[in-house]
C-alpha cells in the first residue's frame, strides 16, 4: 500500500478543515514541524515531525516519527535512535546534485525513513534512488507539488516511491491524493464462458484501441455489449501472416461495447481517447492500468458472439467479422472470432453491479 503523508505546516487557516479531511480520508501521516500540532490526533495515523530549519528539541512529544537532516541539525538518527527509543527516525535528503544523489541513495539503502526532495523536474534521480533501495527495508517517501506528480512518483519504474508528502493548496485535494495512493488495479476473478452462437450482423463502427504499452501474449482488455458480462479480448501479440504484430492494440470490438478503466467504472469503446486510461487483464486475471494512445474507428464488417456462464449468464460481444481478431480461452488458448462455434470456451468477467454513468450502482437495470 503507498503512504500518504500531509504537510500542515504553515498552512494558516485551512489547517484545522485540511486536518478534518484528511483523518476523514484516512491519510497515513500528518507532517507538522510544531509539536503541538500532533496533540490530540487519533493513534491511527502516524505523527510526522519535521523541523526543516529549525533546531531538535529535548523531547519528541507525541511524535511517531522525527524526520532529521543530520548535516543541519548535528546529530545521526542513529544517534537519535539510542537516546529515544520509542520513536522512529528518518533522514531528509535534498536532491541538488550527484553528491547529495549519492547521499540520498545511501539513505534508501540504511535508513528507516527517508524523505526526498527532488529539486529537478526529471524523475530520472528518483528512479536511481529507487533501484538503489530495492533490497533494503526502509522506506521512501517523496514531496510532490501537487496531485499530478504524486501519480507520477506512484508509478516510477513500475514501483514508484513507497510514499508521497504534498501539501494541498485547499480542502479537497487530501482526497486526490489518497486516491492517487490507492491507484493500485485490484485481481479479478475470471470466468469460463460457452459459446452458445455467433452471427454475421454486417457493418458497423469497431475500435482499434492502441495504448502505450506492450501487451503479454496472455493479456488484453475485457470487451462486452452489456455492462454485467465482457469478454477477454487479446491484444495482437500473436503473428498474422498479412501483417506485423502490433502488441499495444485490441482490435476490441463495437464502439458501444463497455470495457473496464479506472475505479471500477465502464467506458463506452468510442469515449475513449489519447490519455484515457483501460484495464489491462490476462487469463489469471491479473490486472494493471494502461494509457490509451489512440482509438482508431473504422466501417468493417461485424460478428456477434453470444456465449453463456455456467450459472445461466448470459454474454454478447460484438467484433470485427476477420478471423484475425481473437479472444482467449481457458489457460491463453488463442481462438479467433470468426472460428468460435457452439461448445468452445473463452474466458469472461461478470460484474455484478448495474451502471450509471460508468460507475457501479447497486440499482434495477435491464440491458438486451
Amino acid at each position: 500500500m503507498k503512504l500518504s503523508w500531509l504537510d500542515v505546516r504553515g498552512l494558516g487557516e485551512a489547517k484545522e478543515a485540511i486536518l478534518q479531511e484528511a483523518l476523514h480520508y484516512r491519510v497515513e501521516g500528518i507532517v507538522v514541524d510544531d509539536l503541538a500540532d500532533l496533540e490530540g490526533l487519533p493513534p491511527t495515523v502516524s505523527k510526522v515531525y519535521f523541523p526543516q530549519g529549525k533546531e531538535l528539541p529535548a523531547e519528541f512529544g507525541d511524535a511517531t516519527i522525527v524526520i532529521v537532516d543530520p548535516e543541519n541539525h548535528g546529530i545521526t538518527t542513529a544517534e537519535l535512535a539510542l537516546k529515544h527509543p520509542e520513536v522512529d527516525f528518518g533522514r531528509f535528503v535534498e536532491i541538488i546534485d550527484a553528491k547529495t544523489l549519492e547521499d540520498a541513495c545511501e539513505s534508501a539503502r540504511t535508513e528507516q525513513w527517508s524523505l526526498l526532495l527532488f529539486r529537478d523536474p526529471t524523475k530520472i534521480p528518483l528512479e536511481i534512488v529507487i533501484a538503489a533501495a530495492a533490497r533494503s527495508q526502509g522506506s521512501l517517501v517523496t514531496i510532490a507539488q501537487d496531485v499530478e506528480e504524486a501519480e507520477i512518483i506512484f508509478g516510477v519504474l513500475e514501483h514508484g516511491s513507497d510514499g508521497v508528502m504534498m501539501k494541498p493548496a485547499a480542502v479537497g485535494e487530501t482526497s486526490k491524493l489518497k486516491t492517487a495512493a490507492l491507484a493500485e488495479v485490484p485481481d479479478l476473478d475470471l470466468t469460463e464462458l460457452e459459446i452458445t452462437d455467433t452471427e454475421h450482423i454486417g457493418m458497423g463502427e469497431r475500435a482499434c484501441v492502441d495504448t502505450c504499452t506492450h501487451f503479454r501474449e496472455d493479456e488484453g482488455i475485457l470487451v462486452g455489449s452489456h455492462s454485467k458480462g465482457m469478454i477477454l479480448c487479446v491484444s495482437e501479440t500473436h503473428p498474422l501472416p498479412y501483417m506485423p504484430t502490433r502488441p499495444f492494440r485490441v482490435n476490441a470490438g463495437a464502439i458501444h461495447s463497455y470495457t473496464l478503466s479506472k475505479d471500477e467504472r465502464t467506458n463506452y469503446l468510442s469515449e475513449l481517447k489519447s490519455g484515457s486510461k483501460v484495464m489491462a487483464v490476462d487469463v489469471k486475471g491479473q490486472t494493471r492500468m494502461v494509457t490509451v494512445g489512440r482509438v482508431k474507428i473504422e466501417s468493417r464488417p461485424l460478428i456477434s458472439i453470444n456465449a453463456v456462464s455456467p450459472d445461466g449468464r448470459k454474454v454478447n460481444l460484438i467484433l470485427q467479422d476477420d478471423w484475425h481478431v481473437r479472444v482467449l480461452g481457458p489457460g491463453g488458448v488463442v481462438l479467433n472470432s470468426t472460428e468460435l462455434k457452439p461448445g468452445d470456451k473463452v474466458l469472461g468477467y461478470l460484474p455484478t453491479e448495474d451502471r450509471h454513468v460508468g460507475y457501479p450502482i447497486d440499482e434495477f437495470c435491464l440491458e438486451k
